[in-house]
């Protein structure tokens, strides 16, 4: 959606300028487009018939530029992708919440110790966005809905960064990560004090 979105408000474009727009909004971080792949996706997006190539520049031993726009199928696939996006919910997939998924095999005092690290990471993201937000970058370079993305990625941020904070006390307070009744079942030995089942 990215690349023909893309495509679609510069257009007619060069693969380079896109690659250039993506990288200049860091999407590689938060849209999961990685530079090196952005080529590759134009062609694809071409042969799929979403795209078309105006014109191909050889200028001396440069590479050729190749310059694309929007078909009226692409125009179409580009207006579905974008809605399927504002209105559903799409989450993620999060390593952490794969790792949290398995606390009770971390020793409790690097569990928390880990979360705090966390918490730190997030509130260091935090400060910079802070700056970003009033920087004169944003306030006046950027349009306005950059800013209220950023306010997105700063309330998700520091929402995670009070729950880590939340957690790691829960941790160090020394509470069972099983509910009630299912501490001494079998198979559950130790995992209250974090020790992982032996095999």
């Amino acid at each position: 959606m990215m690349i023909l979105g893309l495509v679609r408000w510069m257009q007619p474009v060069h693969g380079y300028d896109v690659r250039r727009e993506l990288l200049s909004w860091s999407a590689d971080k938060w849209a999961n487009v990685q530079p090196g792949s952005i080529y590759h996706a134009l062609r694809k997006l071409t042969d799929e018939g979403l795209l078309r190539t105006v014109s191909v520049e050889q200028v001396g031993a440069r590479p050729a530029r190749t310059t694309y726009e929007v078909t009226a199928k692409g125009e179409e696939e580009f207006e579905t992708l974008l809605r399927a996006q504002w209105w559903q919910l799409n989450e993620p997939p999060d390593p952490f919440v794969a790792a949290f998924s398995f606390l009770p095999a971390m020793p409790r005092d690097e569990a928390a110790a880990a979360l705090r690290n966390r918490a730190n990471l997030l509130r260091a993201g935090v400060e910079s966005m802070r700056a970003s937000l009033d920087s004169d970058w944003v306030r006046n370079r950027k349009p306005v809905h950059v800013g209220w993305m950023f306010e997105l990625w700063l309330a998700r941020a520091e929402a995670e960064m009070a729950w880590c904070e939340r957690i790691a006390e829960r941790i160090e307070s020394g509470v069972s990560y099983l509910p009630a009744g299912l501490e001494q079942a079998e198979g559950w030995s130790g995992r209250s004090e974090g020790a992982p089942d032996a095999e």
